[in-house]
């Protein structure tokens, strides 16, 4: 029983939002209030705790997620702070899979931006409970009103007001408890200390209305609250309460609370809404998976005592201790010195080390238990998405899913010494990042490495550089193509080689066949194994994987196809593994000429700022760049340009935005999807590729 009451008091959270609304900066109060840290950081004098890799004291933005933990009151909050830029969506992904709660902020200006929308979807993927925090009550243009309806509106949640703010933008003071019917009011700039006053007969009048709309709300989700309010009986604060944390924890609502991080006003409150509303473990269902031996779904419950389960999330280098592996554990506990199977892999890992983190420093202790997120030393084969596990208790863990990188940048080691250094420095970049992805171009030679964006290869090339002492020449950002068939093909190819003594045959028939955007590459067996025995059907589909990296348009890997084994023949003596590789290859290629094949670009969603007398510019200009626009939103102070682009055209946009916009104009961008490239722009790209003057094309 002391084990469930211990797993009641943790709450692991998230601390989500669009870049700039206020993340680190409400990350570094929330710390000093609760006493983890006696001295506030910013984020704009690279100060800040959570932001300690030099890139993000640079650059004065978060670039990996970070964990620590504090204690509020009697609960024990880990928490991840995650990026905001889009490069570094993967940091949101995997935080958000293990993470059983989030905040959620917004800023009081801006609402919802487009990067609150897609952590706010990512949320929703993994049934994530939140709270939204309007941060930047204080800021000119604050409006809590609207960025509350767009929450509604933007994201299709419930938000469910439990604050409103006293005062507005220099006015700012504190706020109003819906539930307590009181005032929180700050007089001094540190923020430790706030009055709890009774309302003023305004105040009250205000309060009472909007309260009126909470209760009704909750009694619209609630049976039991809804038997009170239309019974007439009395309301009580624990009964609001318990009827709010049971609708958050199911998705129903979001509740609203207000503040102003960097002026440290109403961070107090948003603890007691993270202890109060967001779930602990036992709160959220037990986690599901598969048996590898049998296939069959089964689930851990959060649960001290049971087997042991947990799911590794991320992997750093430290330069300190090496490979660290961050893991959330679901049930049962680990200790140091002992062993952890590796379910996916069916491989036991020993565990050296067992670490909390805070950012960047560590704290070693010789177990974790059920609830706790720790990193680990001494997992050599543990990558992201593994599952972690005791025996004979084994259990296969959904892994996570990350989207493929779309700009490439060709690098080049400057010296011999280099080049050896440089392919162990970037495996273990990549071992980190799973949206990073490197390989090698066989026509050119180069090192080609790929990303979410020029911001997310920009910092990568920096750690290369500093953090690896790598000397390297690097190239341009290049948008990273896809190819694709538009119609079904079938091919046949023939290897038949023969040099004295044994020869190399193998004979192969593959039919290739379009799959809708986004669903991949997938290779089916359809050959009868009387003419191509089963042992060499996985080698002809590792050939089939390995030439779809290089598409015959040019040269990029194609994707969204399916490819079909056929059937073939074989010889008895001369059939060789190598023989069903080098034909399946051969047969790909000629299926795919037959194909309709066709380049692919990613195209992105772009939101645009911009004070009203520039609109006309601005949108000229998108549609130069082969953009669209497919809508617009008043802003108090300003107009937003919804469109989307090619990311193509996006190379060095925010220089041009700056100067049709006098520095006034801001921009965000996200994936949208990938598209046909009209003909005439495929064969520039085609042109430029190989060397070849465009009118030859």
């Amino acid at each position: 029983m002391a084990a469930k009451a211990d797993l009641t008091a943790i709450r692991n959270i998230g601390i989500m939002a669009h870049i700039d609304a206020g993340k680190t900066t409400t990350t570094e109060r929330i710390l000093f209030y609760s006493g983890k840290v006696h001295r506030m950081g910013e984020v704009d004098k690279g100060t800040a705790t959570m932001d300690w890799m030099s890139q993000e004291q640079e650059r004065g933005i978060t670039i990996t997620s970070a964990a620590t933990t504090c204690a509020w009151r009697d609960a024990v909050i880990n928490i991840i702070d995650t990026p905001g830029h889009v490069d570094f969506t993967v940091e949101v992904e995997r935080s958000l899979r293990i993470l059983d709660g989030a905040i959620a902020i917004f800023c009081a200006v801006a609402g919802v931006q487009p990067q609150s929308e897609t952590v706010w979807h990512q949320a929703d993927r993994y049934r994530t409970p939140r709270i939204a925090y309007i941060n930047k009550m204080d800021r000119i243009g604050a409006d809590y009103f609207r960025a509350v309806n767009m929450i509604r509106s933007d994201l299709g949640s419930e938000p469910v007001l439990i604050h409103l703010p006293i005062g507005v933008e220099d006015l700012f003071s504190g706020v109003i408890d819906l539930i307590r019917l009181k005032a929180y009011i700050y007089e001094e700039d540190s923020g430790e200390h706030f009055l709890v006053r009774d309302l003023t007969a305004q105040q009250m009048e205000e309060a009472l209305e909007y309260r009126q709309q909470l209760l009704e709300k909750l009694a619209e989700f609630d049976d039991n609250m809804l038997e009170k309010y239309l019974d007439g009986i009395d309301i009580t604060v624990d009964d609001i309460q318990r009827s709010l944390r049971a609708l958050t924890i199911k998705n129903r609502i979001v509740p609203v609370l207000c503040g102003s991080s960097f002026k440290n006003k109403g961070v107090q409150m948003l603890l007691d809404a993270v202890v109060d509303y967001l779930p602990s473990p036992v709160d959220i269902p037990a986690v599901k998976g598969v048996d590898p031996k049998t296939g069959l779904e089964i689930s851990r419950q959060a649960d001290v005592a049971g087997p042991m389960c947990a799911l590794a999330f991320k992997v750093a280098v430290d330069p300190y201790v090496g490979k660290l592996t961050y893991f959330r554990i679901y049930s049962g506990r680990v200790k140091v010195g002992g062993t952890v199977m590796n379910s996916g892999k069916n491989r036991r890992e020993r565990i050296t080390k067992i670490l909390k983190m805070h950012a960047n420093h560590r704290e070693e202790i010789q177990e974790a238990l059920a609830g706790d997120i720790v990193a680990a030393v001494g997992l050599k084969e543990t990558v992201t998405g593994d599952t972690l596990c005791s025996e004979p208790d084994t259990i296969v863990l959904e892994s996570i899913q990350f989207p493929d990188p779309v700009v490439d940048v060709a690098i080049e080691a400057k010296t011999k010494a280099d080049q050896d250094k440089i392919g162990d420095s970037l495996r273990r970049l990549a071992e980190e990042d799973p949206t990073f992805r490197t390989r090698m171009d066989a026509e050119t030679g180069q090192t080609i490495i790929s990303g979410m964006g020029e911001l997310h290869l920009e910092i990568i090339v920096d750690r290369l550089l500093k953090e690896f002492k790598v000397n390297a020449n690097v190239g341009k950002p290049q948008v990273s193509y896809k190819e694709t068939a538009k119609k079904k093909n079938r091919a046949e190819a023939r290897f038949d080689k023969q040099a004295g003594g044994r020869g190399q045959f193998a004979h192969v028939i593959l039919e290739i066949a379009p799959r809708p955007e986004g669903q991949g590459v997938q290779f089916i067996d359809k050959s009868n194994h009387e003419h191509i025995p089963r042992e060499f059907v996985p080698v002809i589909e590792s050939g089939v994987l390995e030439g779809l990296q290089a598409g015959i348009l040019a040269g990029y890997p194609v994707d969204d196809v399916e490819v079909t084994l056929k059937g073939g023949t074989f010889h008895e003596v001369d059939s060789t593994e190598q023989a069903f590789k080098v034909a399946a290859v051969m047969a790909l290629k000629e299926a795919l000429k037959a194909a309709e094949p066709v380049l692919l670009e990613p195209i992105m969603d772009i939101e645009i700022v911009s004070p009203e007398e520039y609109v006309g510019d601005i949108i000229s200009d998108l549609n130069a760049r082969r953009g669209r626009v497919m809508g617009f939103e008043e802003n108090r102070h300003s107009k937003i340009v919804n469109g989307e682009v090619p990311l193509a055209e996006t190379f060095g946009y925010a220089t041009a935005l700056r100067s049709a916009s006098q520095g006034r104009a801001s921009f965000s961008m996200q994936i949208k999807n990938y598209a046909e490239i009209p003909a005439s722009k495929a064969r520039e790209i085609m042109a430029k590729r190989y060397g070849i003057p465009l009118q030859d094309m």
